[in-house]
């Protein structure tokens, strides 16, 4: 079993904010599954006892199942863990966490094991529920300030993306799915 989980914020207002670009790799990701024909009947269900959305599939004979937490960022531990619970088979190793990072910048990304930015509350509060940040995390930068107009990082990622910026997320969106079905065996 492999585990996709895209961090983000629930609500219409932060649909297209920094924060929640976990949130659009794994909307897209589910998109492209159903058009390489897996899943074509499935939709995203709701768990509220997970505080979550979810939807699987299975693929070449292993089951994928991505998940958006519908829990503020900073508590998106709460549901990881119960999935995590749920699904005694899954292993740190299977866990690939897609969130946002400003330690990047925006156009850039890395796919890197048990390391993610120096601040993110959201990743504290699942290291804190699994008690373990050895898993895969999937760093999507969005950083694109400048210095001279450097406003707070607790702000910034909670305001929407340009539509320039937006044009480059969808090509960065593009190369991590590629990655990411490489890693995963997709």
């Amino acid at each position: 079993m492999k585990l996709i989980v895209g961090l983000g914020n629930p609500g219409e207002k932060y649909k297209d904010s920094r924060h929640n670009v976990g949130f659009m790799v794994v909307d897209r990701l589910v998109e492209e599954l159903r058009v390489t024909g897996y899943g074509l009947q499935q939709e995203w269900k709701g768990s509220t006892k997970g505080k979550l959305q979810y939807i699987w599939f299975e693929i070449k004979g292993e089951k994928l199942e991505l998940i958006k937490p519908q829990i503020y960022m900073n508590k998106s531990g709460i549901s990881i863990a119960y999935v995590y619970k749920s699904h005694p088979e899954l292993k740190h190793d299977d866990i690939y966490i897609v969130h946002d990072d400003l330690d990047l910048r925006l156009g850039s990304y890395k796919i890197q094991k048990g390391k993610g930015p120096k601040e993110h509350k959201g990743l504290l509060s699942i290291y804190n529920e699994l008690g373990s940040s050895d898993f895969w995390h999937v760093r999507v930068g969005v950083d694109n300030r400048e210095q001279e107009d450097r406003i707070p990082g607790e702000q910034y990622v909670l305001q929407n993306f340009t539509k320039d910026e937006l044009k480059v997320v969808t090509q960065v969106i593009d190369r991590i799915i590629k990655d990411l079905s490489q890693l995963t065996n997709l």
